[in-house]
């Protein structure tokens, strides 16, 4: 059995990435891929919470540039979490792990209402516990939300699962320049301008001593490497 450096994570993954090869919506490629990986490190007994933005199906701050009122498009951009947290914890059954789907927002039967006693309960029980719907407010991303959660189930790290293998000096799909970086502080990430989240996600981190960690979530086995403390990907560190 490897070594487990994080015990207890806080995943977040974007919407967008479920899209996959598709242009909208969920690629069930994809998401079995990432239920694939997830079950790997539970049955590591790594704690599991996970936050996935809804992106693949609506943004809301893009629905208000182009006429939605961004309260009721946030709104939306939280329904569309939801969507993506069952068809995650939907995964997650075929392949045998246990799951639960807590909502920020009352919408029993579909989820239970989100309190930090009910996720520690299931993370202590062995289930993946999937943290839907944003903060339930507003003017709020995923990414903030995701610190949030983090910071609540006092997750030993912040694992952000995105598509490039680290925190670059600039956009590496733009510039192929761009020099990686191994570890980086927040206080760095704010004097670059780095848009590794919102200002608001990162802050909350550093004020309360929540690494990070951005990786390819993309790449099969790159999760169980990852929380086993292999150096991929980039650390966040005051």
């Amino acid at each position: 059995m490897s070594a487990i450096k994080y015990k207890r994570i806080l995943l977040k993954l974007s919407g967008e990435s479920l899209m996959g090869e598709k242009g909208y919506g969920i690629d069930e490629k994809r998401l079995y891929e990432y239920a694939d990986q997830v079950k790997e490190i539970a049955d590591l007994g790594v704690q599991i919470g996970i936050v996935i933005g809804g992106g693949n199906i609506f943004r809301g701050l893009s629905g208000s540039s182009k006429g939605f009122d961004r309260y009721k498009g946030d709104q939306m951009g939280m329904l569309a979490t939801v969507i993506n947290s069952l068809a995650l914890s939907s995964a997650l059954l075929n392949r045998g792990t246990k799951s639960k789907v807590l909502t920020a927002i009352q919408m029993e039967p579909i989820g239970e209402f989100y309190s930090k006693p009910k996720a520690m309960e299931a993370l202590n029980k062995g289930e993946v516990v999937i943290l839907s719907a944003g903060t339930g407010n507003p003017y709020f991303t995923t990414d903030t939300g995701s610190s949030l959660r983090g910071i609540e189930i006092e997750a030993d790290v912040m694992l952000k699962g995105t598509r490039v293998n680290g925190i670059y000096t600039a956009d590496p799909e733009k510039d192929p320049t761009a020099i990686k970086f191994d570890e980086i502080s927040f206080d760095e990430i704010y004097n670059r301008g780095l848009k590794i989240m919102d200002l608001t996600a990162t802050t909350m981190c550093k004020e309360n001593n929540l690494p990070i960690i951005v990786f390819d979530m993309d790449t099969p086995g790159n999760l169980k490497k990852v929380v086993c403390g292999e150096n991929i990907g980039t650390l966040v560190t005051i």
